[in-house]
């Protein structure tokens, strides 16, 4: 038979087989997030078993596992033993398929560092990259992020991570397009999500790709699931602050003139620095330009007016710098993730 043939005869089998969405776990796995993502795949499967959402032929129907590097049971975050169903070879899985790595609880640079350090962590995004290059979908969230950075499938792509730790993410991939604000970003053959319940907001667009976006709207209302687009509104800025003296500078210089815009230049020289260091070290310590920082300190005072005060929307841009209520407004959606009367109602 010739190879065409071949290969073509192997579509067609494959396009028979169920979708196999793997669920790659670590010790140190968030239970949370393993959890949901496990009862979205499982919600999926039973909605279209039962009939209650159409989807396309050409649709697979959905599988999953669990799985380890090495085939043994891990520990999770919380000291819990998680049984496993084999380990992790790149051998059945292909196009269609999806890899699944769920939060870990590395919430902190040093927990980071000891996480990518690891022999299993080296081995796992090793056999992450193989899979992908056998045309799987490989997806990831929280702290699980590190790992899929580490395997190189980030490298010049758009991706996110858990907000707090991501001026950390920046610093050790700056490869990596990183939109921290985003909730769930889709890149070429991978997903990335936030925090560790943002996992949910990962396996919804899991489902949406492997069975189309109805059926994962119909989990989201079964499931009681919101579907977000953003965690920059669970984002504290507290975290955004730094231990780099010229960035704290310009904290200050900019809380001093919150009502007021600011050019580069007048930074730079809070910061006792020049316009290209600021923006350097602006980019290692936080993963972001020197303007974005300062947008983000404005909305975030501008988020306090807002749950604390009857002043008007219009009154709030005033007041950190915006004299055109409509600009005002679309920082506030970018940075927020909502919308300033939004913002208000939710307090």
């Amino acid at each position: 038979m010739a190879r065409s043939a071949v290969s073509g005869e192997m579509d067609k089998l494959r396009s028979n087989l169920a979708s196999v969405i793997t669920h790659l776990v670590f010790d140190g796995v968030a239970e949370g997030a393993l959890g949901v993502g496990l009862d979205v795949v499982g919600a999926a499967a039973r909605l279209v078993e039962a009939g209650l959402v159409p989807v396309a032929r050409r649709a697979k129907p959905l599988r999953q596992r669990v799985v380890s590097v090495d085939g043994e049971a891990v520990r999770s975050g919380t000291g819990r033993t998680i049984a496993v169903d084999g380990a992790f070879s790149p051998r059945g899985v292909g196009a269609g398929d999806v890899v699944v790595v769920p939060g870990l609880s590395a919430v902190t640079e040093p927990a980071v560092e000891r996480l990518l350090s690891r022999a299993d962590t080296a081995r796992g995004a090793e056999l992450l990259s193989r899979v992908s290059a056998r045309g799987a979908l490989v997806a990831a969230s929280c702290s699980a992020t590190f790992v899929l950075a580490a395997s190189g499938l980030l490298a010049g792509q758009r991706a996110t991570t858990t907000w707090w730790l991501a001026p950390e993410f920046a610093r050790r991939f700056p490869e990596v397009s990183l939109c921290a604000e985003r909730m769930v970003v889709e890149g070429d053959g991978v997903l990335t999500a936030g925090s560790a319940f943002a996992h949910a907001d990962l396996m919804l667009g899991v489902v949406a790709r492997v069975a189309g976006p109805s059926l994962a709207h119909m989990v989201a209302r079964y499931l009681v699931l919101d579907e977000r687009v953003s965690q920059a509104r669970y984002m504290v800025i507290d975290h955004l602050r730094t231990s780099d003296p010229a960035l704290r500078a310009v904290e200050r210089f900019v809380a001093a003139n919150i009502g007021r815009q600011l050019t580069l230049d007048e930074l730079a020289k809070a910061a006792g620095a020049s316009a290209r260091t600021l923006a350097r070290r602006a980019k290692v310590a936080l993963g972001m330009t020197p303007i974005e920082f300062v947008q983000r300190l404005r909305v975030a005072h501008a988020s306090h007016l807002l749950e604390t005060t009857q002043a008007s929307v219009e009154e709030v841009a005033a007041g950190v710098g915006y004299a055109d209520a409509a600009a005002f407004r679309r920082v506030f959606r970018r940075y927020a993730g909502e919308t300033p009367r939004g913002r208000r109602e939710a307090s």
